[in-house]
């Protein structure tokens, strides 16, 4: 037992850990992601700015690089965004691929933004997807 529990904690890999996080919520895929943001979700892109540069952006989307997501989007934060209005917002985050985005979600979840979801597939479904990219 105590290879599997390192201080009383559990050890798990990565692959378990995401499986697990996103059974705690329903993802969404691309049609569905601009979807909610017509709908007025905020689409947050939080992959760092080389892949922003190389691949482009999505219009209207906002940019928080992931060590700054929980500090942006905290409705009650010091150094909130100025669109993290409300627990209540539906937040779509968006990596490059859907795996860090997921870990965020988890992340603003226990921040309360209990709306919180991510894209499947990340931006590289979204632009496969055939949706707006912009430079």
């Amino acid at each position: 037992m105590s290879d599997e529990r390192d201080n009383g904690a559990e050890r798990v890999g990565i692959d378990e850990l995401l499986e697990r996080v996103r059974a705690g919520y329903d993802r969404i895929g691309p049609h569905e992601a601009i979807a909610a943001a017509a709908d007025g979700a905020l689409l947050v892109d939080i992959r760092y700015a080389a892949l922003r540069e190389r691949d482009g952006l999505i219009p209207g989307a906002l940019v928080v690089e992931r060590n700054e997501l929980e500090w942006r989007l905290d409705p009650q934060g010091s150094h909130r965004a100025p669109e993290a209005v409300s627990h209540d917002l539906r937040v779509v985050v968006v990596c490059n691929e859907g795996y860090a985005s997921s870990l965020a979600v988890a992340s603003l979840r226990q921040l309360g933004l209990r709306r919180a979801t991510d894209l499947i597939g990340g931006f590289q479904a979204w632009r496969a997807a055939g949706l707006p990219v912009g430079a």
